[in-house]
């Protein structure tokens, strides 16, 4: 089940009518409150949220679901009519698992969210990464620079273990996308750069080990990697 919390009644009703006649069994809310009472009642395996909203905005509640024990690892995808970078980042900082800017595609939105749900259904790994202060332990999703833990959202968890696993390898920005988000739609390179400023803010120290390399991607230097 995909909940849909968004106030504008034809949005609403086009994207439930695009998802139901894909498969995707859907449920809409056009305000806050009623989506909470939904939530109490069932838990759906993906949210699409909008940030305007009555009452309530989509980055208070985003705020809200991550803090809960029950919807902290719920994939979600922000839905906005803001295009600025600032929009973005506030949103995949605050623990969105994706964007995308309105207007969309329907066939995009939907790619989008198979990509996601596939992405959540993958098992969890038993591996435990290590580089410098940098140790990742993919069981309990855990990371920590030091002794302290890194809040990191899926998507930036996601890259960051993809380059670890793959240490001195070259990764384009396409495939990135294709990694961690499913998809590769012209433009949207700047989603892999936008996670990349994120996780390296919050890798302090330890994101020296994420490097550009000019004109082509990212890579994961391991040079001080624990055998």
């Amino acid at each position: 089940m995909v909940y849909l919390l968004e106030d504008d009644e034809n949005i609403r009703n086009f994207v439930l009518y695009a998802l139901n006649n894909s498969g995707l069994e859907a449920m809409g809310f056009g305000h806050p409150s009623d989506f909470w009472k939904a939530l109490d009642r069932k838990k759906p395996a993906l949210l699409l949220l909008d940030i305007m909203l009555p009452d309530e905005d989509g980055l208070t509640i985003l705020a809200k679901l991550r803090k809960h024990p029950d919807t902290k690892n719920l994939p979600i995808i922000m839905l906005t009519a803001k295009s600025t970078e600032y929009d973005k980042v506030v949103g995949l900082d605050g623990g969105a698992d994706d964007y995308i800017a309105k207007p969309f595609g329907t066939m995009e939105l939907i790619s989008r969210i198979r990509a996601l749900l596939r992405r959540t259904e993958r098992p969890a790994e038993k591996e435990e990464y290590v580089c410098g202060d940098l140790y990742v332990y993919p069981l309990q999703h855990t990371i920590k620079v030091g002794s302290a833990d890194a809040a990191l959202t899926r998507k930036e968890y996601e890259l960051l273990l993809l380059m670890m696993k793959n240490s001195g390898r070259v990764f384009t920005r396409d495939e990135l996308l294709s990694e961690i988000w499913g998809y590769n739609f012209d433009g949207e390179s700047r989603t892999v750069d936008v996670h990349m400023r994120t996780l390296r803010a919050k890798l302090g120290h330890c994101s020296k080990y994420i490097e550009t390399v000019r004109g082509i991607g990212y890579r994961f230097s391991s040079k001080e990697e624990t055998p």
